[in-house]
């Protein structure tokens, strides 16, 4: 009986991944217009950021979508398929989970933060505009 429960859930995953990519695609808002001085201050401060994610994880496409709406170029590593990605994230943050947004102080400490809504309200606060 296990088995069959799980490749139920299995051909369910492969149902409806496909679905939730185009979703996202189709519903990414448009980013925020900043003037290349700005955005060039903002790619500077995105180059100490790095989300793990998996593809098709809902609360990884809401960051997703909200990275886009700030206009945001972070690293999205592949927490899910990429064995070294999934290494760092279980040695650095302690647990397989995603998302996961690390953040690189300027003194070198590593931050990881593992809720959507908190790395959305922390993406919102630093980079949304007013």
């Amino acid at each position: 009986m296990r088995i069959v429960i799980r490749y139920f859930f299995r051909g369910l995953r492969l149902i409806l991944a496909p679905v939730m990519l185009i979703s996202e695609k189709l519903s990414t808002p448009k980013s925020v217009e900043r003037t290349p001085e700005e955005q060039a201050q903002v790619d500077q401060a995105c180059q100490q950021l790095a989300l793990y994610q998996f593809r098709t994880c809902p609360f990884c496409i809401k960051v997703r979508k909200e990275i886009a709406r700030l206009g945001l170029n972070i690293e999205l590593r592949d927490a899910q398929l990429d064995p070294i990605h999934k290494q760092a994230l279980l040695e650095g943050g302690g647990k397989v989970k995603a998302p996961c947004l690390n953040i690189t102080h300027d003194d070198g400490r590593e931050e990881w933060m593992y809720e959507s809504d908190e790395i959305n309200t922390y993406l919102h606060r630093r980079f949304g505009q007013a």
